[in-house]
């Protein structure tokens, strides 16, 4: 019996090692030999619309399938692609977007929309129901972000112009040999108006000595927010920490952008 149960602890010993060494190996090759990015920077490509997720009654998600489970759609940190469509006429419109997604997503991209009443982009993607098909061209843009090119980067958003940030802030934090610390302020009307917020948050909860947000509201409202901002630039950031950023929220964004173009005129 003692030499059965010693048999049995060997073979499940091996076939462990077997496992990891084939999850070693397939990681290995995964990082060395990257797939072969999908985007076109010439041609537009059609992708299907797998899900679409309403977050609120002007914003969705949209989730969209690569060729394969194990394709990856290709694009550098910091940089957009170009997404074709039709407006409510039904002439062609152009206009760049940027994925929430990473390579690391393998086998599908998310692109999170907000849809203006009278966005004629938005009249495309307000009409898309799953199983339509989004026609995507890139990448685009001349800047790629290279891990610990910076000690820290102060970033500033407005509305739907978290995208790109949040691309970046993602693209950062999730490697864990890249060091470089995030300071990001995001404005927006409304607190119903902040898009990624959850995501957002999360980061900044797992990631506290690294990335820090800053929320910036232009309506009064009453939000407690537990995270701090350090706002660290190369020649501003002593009028940042001292004067700009003392408190946790700022209420009003005109009167934030008030002080900003104050300060930066100081400077000049």
């Amino acid at each position: 019996m003692e030499s059965l149960q010693s048999h049995r602890v060997e073979m499940i010993s091996i076939a462990v090692a077997l496992v990891a060494i084939g999850a070693g190996t397939a990681f290995y090759f995964y990082i060395t030999k990257k797939p072969k990015g999908c985007l076109d920077p010439e041609n537009f490509k059609e992708y299907k619309l797998v899900k679409r997720t309403e977050l609120s009654h002007n914003v969705a998600k949209f989730k969209f399938a690569l060729p394969t489970p194990n394709s990856v759609l290709g694009l550098p940190i910091g940089q957009h692609m170009s997404c074709r469509g039709k407006d409510s006429v039904g002439e062609e419109v152009v206009k760049p977007y940027t994925p929430t997604t990473l390579d690391c997503d393998i086998g599908y991209f998310e692109l999170v929309i907000k849809m203006y009443p009278q966005g004629r982009m938005s009249h495309h993607f307000r009409e898309m129901r799953e199983g339509d098909y989004l026609a995507v061209k890139g990448p685009k843009g001349r800047f790629k972000y290279q891990p610990n090119q910076v000690r820290a980067f102060g970033m500033i958003a407005g509305g739907t112009g978290i995208t790109p940030m949040f691309q970046v802030t993602r693209a950062i934090l999730e490697n864990p040999d890249d060091k470089t610390n995030i300071h990001l302020i995001y404005a927006n009307v409304t607190y119903e108006d902040i898009l990624l917020k959850e995501e957002i948050d999360n980061l900044a909860i797992i990631f506290p000595n690294q990335f820090n947000v800053y929320y910036v509201l232009n309506q009064m409202l009453f939000v407690s927010f537990s995270f701090r901002l350090l706002i660290l630039s190369l020649t501003i950031s002593q009028f940042f920490t001292s004067y700009l950023f003392k408190s946790r929220l700022f209420l009003d964004s005109k009167l934030f952008i008030e002080k900003l173009a104050f300060l930066l005129s100081s400077l000049s």
